[in-house]
């Protein structure tokens, strides 16, 4: 029984070593798991709840305040005072007890009532800015999934071609066995494999530092190994307007939201100019005796009153209009960033859609190039094995499928970048985990 146990907690433990050493990550997934799991879009899931508790703090002065009070007085000297006729009396009892309850209620603040308003925009604000800053997890992730995709292209590439040089070193190799081929050619060949060895590893390390940074994106463990999928660098064409209304970007609206903010920052200054009113009510029961108070002896009595509380400001040396002034020219600054903003996201839409088009006629010329360049190292290897052709033309041959094959990468890298940026120019960034 022992035994079989230790079999079964072997084979978990071998299953789920083998689940952790590689899991199949489509960009969907990636960015599914950096949005439940990046600290960034956490964080702003947090100001969104964060934000009821100041609506909460802002609404408190709306409701009375409440207070009770106590307090216990022991007189060991009281104080005397002189009456003609009567000579020096003695003021006041030995003990003094009162515990009272006082209650306010704000009939008119102004500041009160424009914070609420402030508190409820600040919740919208957290809102967009938590879809913002959800946008730009996307767009990270994005991007490192596709730099992640194409070292490995470039990794397998230059396997491909190892596979391809070490197939002809060991033609050679044979051929010059049986002395049909020279030692220099041998040579050269080795010499190519080397250096193919040498590129292998620097690619293997990029991919490594490619993989690392993406698994960070995502908040992911930097120890799981991840296998990507080539459906997510497929060629997506795109309808290409002339034009973007940014206005509708989140980007823009958590400016606008934030224009918003600061303006009702101003009115709440503004409302300092105001009158405040409030009700207070206090109740309370006094004791007062020459014996500790829960003796007999002590007279108690109790008193309440009711009253208006009315503050008006008059004169506070232009503290007031200083920072109505202030908050104005804080107002001014932030819509010179609006207007920068919709003409940056504007020449983003543009510089994304010339570099979608540009790519595309890239993609086109690359791949037709890589069949050609296939075509010549087929060609190339049989005039060589048929004496028709030198070492160093097969060699330039496969190296020109490797560049070839690079370039083709590169060209459906920088389209799937541009594509990023165009979605993100059009508020579809969303549309990458559908």
């Amino acid at each position: 029984m022992k035994l079989i146990t230790y079999l079964a907690i072997c084979t978990f433990s071998v299953s789920a070593l083998q689940a952790q050493e590689n899991q199949m990550l489509t960009l969907k997934d990636a960015i599914d798991f950096a949005l439940q799991n990046k600290a960034d879009s956490k964080k702003a899931k947090l100001d969104v709840e964060n934000a009821e508790y100041q609506i909460a703090q802002v609404r408190s002065a709306v409701y009375p305040a409440i207070n009770a009070s106590g307090q216990l007085g022991y007189n060991p000297i009281l104080q005397q005072t002189y009456i003609e006729g009567f000579g020096a009396i003695a003021m006041g009892q030995t003990w003094n007890t009162a515990a009272a309850v006082q209650i306010q209620q704000n009939l008119f603040n102004q500041q009160v009532f424009t914070g609420l308003k402030a508190a409820k925009t600040t919740r919208e604000f957290y809102q967009l800015n938590s879809e913002l800053t959800d946008e730009q997890v996307i767009e990270r992730v994005a991007t490192a999934y596709y730099n992640v995709f194409v070292a490995k292209k470039q990794l397998n590439t230059i396997d491909s071609s190892y596979v391809f040089t070490e197939k002809t070193r060991n033609i050679i190799k044979s051929l010059f066995d049986n002395g049909l081929a020279k030692k220099i050619d041998l040579d050269r060949v080795n010499v190519s494999l080397v250096n193919i060895q040498s590129t292998q590893q620097q690619l293997a390390n990029a991919v490594n530092l490619q993989e690392n940074a993406l698994k960070f994106y995502i908040g992911m463990q930097i120890s799981q190994q991840i296998t990507l999928s080539d459906e997510d660098f497929e060629i997506n064409k795109y309808l290409l307007n002339d034009s973007v209304e940014v206005e509708n970007l989140t980007q823009m609206k958590v400016l606008e939201k934030q224009h918003q903010l600061l303006e009702l920052q101003k009115e709440t200054v503004k409302a300092r100019f105001y009158p405040t009113l409030a009700l207070t009510g206090t109740y309370a029961y006094v004791g007062l005796g020459n014996k500790f108070p829960l003796s007999s002896g002590t007279y108690w009595s109790d008193y309440a009153t009711i009253g208006l509380s009315l503050n008006i400001p008059i004169f506070n040396g232009f503290a007031i209009k200083s920072d109505v002034q202030m908050a104005d020219i804080g107002l001014r600054k932030l819509q010179q960033d609006i207007d920068d903003s919709k003409l940056g996201l504007q020449l983003d839409y543009q510089n994304a859609k010339a570099q979608i088009e540009n790519n595309l006629s890239v993609i086109d010329y690359q791949k037709k190039n890589v069949e050609l360049a296939q075509e010549v190292v087929g060609n190339t290897q049989n005039n060589y094995m048929q004496g028709l052709s030198n070492l160093t033309d097969l060699l330039d041959a496969e190296n020109a499928l490797v560049q070839a094959k690079n370039n083709y990468s590169n060209a459906v890298l920088q389209y799937k970048l541009a594509e990023v940026q165009l979605l993100k120019s059009k508020g579809e960034l969303l549309r990458l985990k559908e």
